[in-house]
């Protein structure tokens, strides 16, 4: 009988952990006026509120009442969608809180972050969320799959990627930053 008590536990102890099998630590240093400007969104994992974006964009930006923004943008049957968000920085350098829903904050992660700013790995506090950022609309090949092989690395299913169009330049509509 005691053995049955012992591989029970053993056993629950290892379904759990299998579900925490990725790491979503964040970089240790993040320079915010480095990281503010435009980041194309290259890849990221489906979801509802980016469902159908092409041609999606981040523009992050310091308000005239010193407030970080967020406006993120794109294409969604052709039509131009963007929505604004208010950003928090928390005491951990590359975790910030995003709202784009009044007093609603979610978790947003910067992974992975190159020496000069150029591209960056995004996650969430749970692995359901996961984004690849480049400050063009396309990666040199080299740098992808390094972005990529962190992604696989910290236990992200890469598969599960949807590649973003981005045959246009500009979609962050001029109006959209004005405060």
């Amino acid at each position: 009988m005691q053995r049955v008590y012992v591989v029970i536990p053993m056993a629950f102890i290892s379904v759990i952990c299998m579900g925490q099998k990725f790491n979503n630590s964040t970089v240790r240093e993040l320079d915010l006026n480095r990281y503010l400007g435009n980041w194309y969104e290259i890849a990221r994992f489906d979801h509802v509120f980016e469902r159908g974006l092409t041609h999606a964009q981040a523009h992050y930006y310091v308000s005239k009442d010193g407030s970080i923004l967020v406006i993120n943008s794109g294409l969604k049957n052709d039509k131009f969608k963007s929505s604004k968000g208010r950003i928090k920085l928390t005491d951990e350098p590359g975790r910030l809180r995003v709202s784009f829903f009044g007093p609603f904050y979610s978790d947003y992660r910067v992974l992975m972050l190159d020496a000069d700013y150029q591209f960056a790995l995004v996650g969430s506090k749970n692995a359901k969320y996961l984004w690849i950022l480049s400050r063009t609309p396309k990666m040199s090949d080299i740098d992808l799959w390094m972005v990529l092989n962190e992604a696989r690395r910290r236990g992200y299913d890469t598969d599960d990627l949807i590649w973003v169009e981005q045959s246009h330049t500009s979609t962050v509509h001029p109006a959209a930053t004005a405060d």
